[in-house]
């Protein structure tokens, strides 16, 4: 299954949402800020909805992203946490992942190299 948001253009962001085994992945693709946060919102909360949800952000494709992006996942990361289910960011690009350490959002939201390892733990 997949669903395609956004535009291809690097200053938009294209959110595609995949199942795989039964856990959601939303691969990103473009900048995630003040004016891109507004589509990635509504899949995390597609996302992150059920009894168990598992979710694991692919950010192999975003080369940006603010303080919107990181409130977005950690609202999504809120809804989550009485729940036995999980998310988790895959494929941090450095500048990216540079964001995500120096807010400490790593510490709270599980980071892994790659989808598969994200997959897999």
């Amino acid at each position: 299954m997949s669903d395609l948001h956004g535009s291809s253009d690097t200053s938009q962001l294209a959110v595609v949402r995949t199942v795989v085994d039964g856990i959601t992945v939303l691969s990103l693709q473009g900048e995630v800020d003040l004016y891109t946060a507004a589509r990635l919102r509504p899949a995390l909360a597609a996302g992150t909805a059920g009894s168990c949800p598992r979710l694991v952000v692919d950010f192999r494709g975003v080369s940006f992203m603010d303080s919107s992006g990181l409130n977005a996942l950690l609202a999504a990361h809120r809804v989550m946490r009485d729940t036995p289910g999980w998310l988790r960011l895959a494929g941090l690009r450095p500048v990216v992942r540079r964001v995500v350490e120096i807010t400490g959002v790593d510490a709270v939201i599980d980071c892994y190299a790659t989808v598969g390892r994200a997959l897999a733990s």
